[in-house]
């Protein structure tokens, strides 16, 4: 492939910890340079030896963001779309095993003529290549790459190593920043800059010298912080770049441009801007993260909450992300609560406590941890007119719900939880039973964007306001089992959205609005379509009959 010599690379190290937002600093690059008219790409780079993210439990890796390709990927995929504003593709996510995978393969094939396959060069440029591609692919003029982890890590060595060969080639393309933490002790009482200087240590001890401090703290760096790390970073002043805690990561690309970070990473990529920096339509959504006299209570009914004595809520950071974006564009601030299912199950919550909450959602998930509380939950939103928005198995239990209570199937279920159940009203696709009996689970699910065409006269289509929406992202095993459609149908369940390729499978399941001001189910994940200037109709319709409520 003929590479572009104009292509930009800037490499998005982190420092010190974990956790320390490099995904939301490389989004926010992304977005400071959109804004002075660049095309930009986001990379990322994760250097576990999974293949993709999609076998991982979201307890140790948070929300798996599926792209319109059908490729699981790690949540900061979403925020990458979020801040871009525009879909990403599959070049432009990478781990160690698709590495790894993709050399191997090769060797296999005699593709290195029989040569010793090392891990330098040969997955080192297998990882250049990689992002050369994603460069052009994309055409972009600049590719923010963040590589995951923390410098020091072992597993991520390579990718350093093979930004540092890139930057050895074409010194003038390719640049650094490191985005590091500054703690502040609470016993001294003072911003200590140690941390970071030991961690550009070590990044120079892989042959890289950062030339951007990103500099994390719980509140802004005085001049004295900057002058130091200065010193002893090899940093100047002005590429230090203040990031302290902020009340909404969509205040980050505004608090880097008062840095004037946009300037210094194109002084230093040597690329003119095609405009002044034009942030003010994000600036406006932006300010409505801290405005909202008005508030809706919504309440999430999910079972990947509890982490010992934390709750981890980036299990469901795309949902929480949609509602925060069509309460923002209805001016009112979301009160967000975590309800275990479990508790609801065991009786330890009373399910009458959900009568509190304005609108309650029941997320996507696998297996059988709090089913029966969920069901609960969509039980008694149904019965007192509490809008119910059901995600992927939100709306298997939706349907399972309204099977054993409305339609007189005792004991109906899903095949995935009871197998043997007297009606199976979910049940798994034809060819997935194939793939489970020969134990393939990665990447074998109905993944990726697919077409829904829609009833007419239904509350679906009116929201959308068309007969057929294209793109919204599946990830599943299990379908509503077309034996049963009927029989939910004569019981007053309307079925409005069906897949057009294969008419059997039901995408969409509600009660008119002459039934309930708002009980709906989707196969699909509305919420990976959702963006900050442009959020999901579902979810404002659904925060619309909350705030009624």
């Amino acid at each position: 492939m003929a590479k572009n010599k104009s292509r930009k690379f800037i490499f998005v190290i982190g420092g010190v910890m974990s956790g320390v937002g490099k995904g939301i600093a490389t989004a926010s690059i992304g977005k400071i340079l959109a804004a002075r008219g660049l095309s930009v790409n986001l990379v990322k780079i994760d250097p576990y030896l999974n293949v993709d993210a999609g076998t991982m439990n979201p307890l140790e890796h948070g929300e798996c963001f599926v792209l319109d390709s059908g490729l699981e990927t790690d949540q900061d995929m979403g925020n990458y779309e979020r801040f871009l504003n525009r879909d990403l593709g599959p070049d432009d996510y990478m781990t160690s095993g698709m590495v790894y995978q993709s050399v191997i393969a090769r060797e296999r094939n005699l593709g290195y003529g029989g040569k010793t396959v090392e891990t330098i060069p040969h997955v080192r440029d297998e990882v250049v290549n990689r992002l050369e591609r994603a460069a052009d692919s994309s055409k972009s003029d600049v590719s923010v790459v963040e590589v995951g982890g923390t410098v020091g890590d072992f597993q991520n060595q390579m990718f350093i190593e093979a930004a540092r060969v890139m930057h050895l080639k074409n010194p003038g393309d390719v640049i650094f920043i490191m985005v590091s933490y500054l703690p502040v002790p609470g016993t001294i009482g003072e911003m200590k800059t140690k941390p970071t200087q030991n961690a550009v240590r070590m990044l120079n001890a892989y042959g890289v010298q950062p030339d951007i401090i990103i500099a994390r703290a719980p509140q802004p760096l005085d001049n004295r912080r900057k002058e130091k790390l200065a010193i002893w970073c090899n940093v100047t002043p002005e590429n230090i770049i203040s990031a302290p805690d902020v009340h909404s990561v969509y205040d980050v690309p505004i608090n880097f441009e008062r840095d004037k970070l946009s300037d210094q990473l194109l002084k230093l990529l040597k690329k003119r801007p095609r405009q002044t920096s034009d942030l003010r339509e994000w600036a406006e959504f932006a300010k409505h993260a801290h405005n909202g006299q008005k508030k809706v209570k919504i309440g999430i009914v999910g079972k990947y909450f509890d982490t010992g004595d934390f709750v981890l809520s980036d299990a469901y950071l795309s949902v929480i992300e949609a509602i925060k974006f069509s309460s923002y564009q209805l001016e009112v601030h979301p009160e967000i609560s975590w309800i275990n299912a479990k508790d609801l199950q065991s009786g330890k919550l009373p399910v009458e406590s959900l009568r509190e909450y304005d609108g309650i959602i029941v997320p996507g998930g696998f297996g059988e941890t709090g089913i029966e509380g969920k069901i609960m939950a969509a039980k008694f939103a149904r019965e007192n007119k509490i809008p119910y928005f059901g995600l992927c198995y939100g709306l298997h239990m939706l349907v399972i719900e309204y099977a054993r209570h409305m339609a007189g199937m005792e004991n109906a279920n899903t095949t995935e939880i009871n197998p043997k159940t007297p009606y199976p009203v979910i049940d798994m696709l034809p060819e997935q039973k194939e793939k489970i009996a020969k134990k393939e689970y990665g990447g074998t699910m109905r993944l990726g964007g697919y077409p829904t065409l829609l009833k007419e006269g239904s509350v679906v289509h009116e929201i959308y306001g068309k007969a057929r929406v294209d793109g919204e992202r599946h990830r599943h095993r299990y379908e509503i089992n077309p034996e049963y459609v009927s029989q939910l149908e004569k019981a007053g369940l309307v079925f409005s959205g069906v897949s057009p390729d294969r008419s059997y499978l039901m995408e969409i399941a509600e009660l008119p609005k002459s039934v309930h001001p708002f009980y709906l189910g989707t196969q699909y994940h509305p919420e990976l379509r959702a963006r900050p200037l442009s959020p999901h109709p579902l979810f404002t319709a659904f925060i619309k009959a909350s705030i009624k409520k």
